[in-house]
């Protein structure tokens, strides 16, 4: 799995052929050459879409992070065990990213994929979560990688009408269920959360008696914040 995720990572090869140029100055100088370099050339690299490609209204990154059960983590370790695959900005980036991932249903142990726009980590603390909150589906295994697949393409496709409330999507593959969540911005805002919830429930097809939570990112903080450690997402 290692490999499919090396393959997706950024190639930050280029833009680095003139160090021979500077192989006379001192060291202080070169590092401070080749900083100003990369810092000059990671502005250049925003994601925009390719010729005849699709775009999409926002872009989005995909994430994974994995951990060992029974080992809550704080939000910094958290943070440091979140791994970015990569940013797309178009329909057909988005299925070069995709078509190389494992599936939610193949990934062992305490793994997690996410899905969030672009400068949003996915975390509670970030400032576009911070005073928002996700609804929580709970699957039996097996159901994991078509309903991602699913609530993924639904959040591209724009089918959840809130504007710009939603943030992003997880998948979270545990021992004995699999669950996902989708995350929006104002918690406080009931007619956003509800259609959220009517929409999600529409493109899952999900039976009428399933069970839906809805939970509110400061809840989760004060979680952690009152010893428990942080579990999830």
């Amino acid at each position: 799995m290692n490999n499919k995720f090396d393959a997706l990572k950024d190639d930050d090869s280029g833009d680095h052929d003139q160090n021979e140029e500077n192989s006379t100055q001192k060291d202080g100088e070169k590092e401070k050459t080749e900083r100003d370099k990369n810092q000059s050339s990671s502005k250049r690299k925003a994601v925009v879409p390719g010729p005849a490609e699709h775009p999409l209204q926002y872009n989005y990154t995909f994430w994974y992070s994995r951990r060992t059960p029974g080992r809550p983590t704080s939000s910094q370790s958290y943070e440091q065990n979140i791994k970015q695959i990569g940013t797309f900005a178009s329909v057909e980036q988005f299925w070069r990213f995709y078509s190389h991932m494992v599936r939610p249903g193949d990934l062992t142990g305490h793994s997690d994929f996410h899905l969030f726009k672009e400068g949003i980590k996915p975390m509670w603390e970030d400032d576009a979560n911070k005073n928002g909150g996700k609804w929580i589906i709970r699957l039996r295994k097996g159901l994991a990688s078509r309903c991602w697949e699913n609530l993924i393409l639904a959040m591209l496709g724009e089918q959840f009408m809130v504007g710009e409330e939603i943030c992003g999507a997880v998948v979270s593959v545990r021992f004995q269920e699999d669950i996902i969540s989708i995350w929006n911005k104002t918690a406080s805002d009931q007619a956003t959360t509800a259609r959220i919830r009517d929409t999600l429930r529409r493109v899952l097809n999900l039976p009428p008696n399933t069970i839906m939570e809805y939970k509110t990112h400061t809840d989760s903080i004060k979680y952690v914040l009152g010893g428990y450690g942080r579990t999830c997402p």
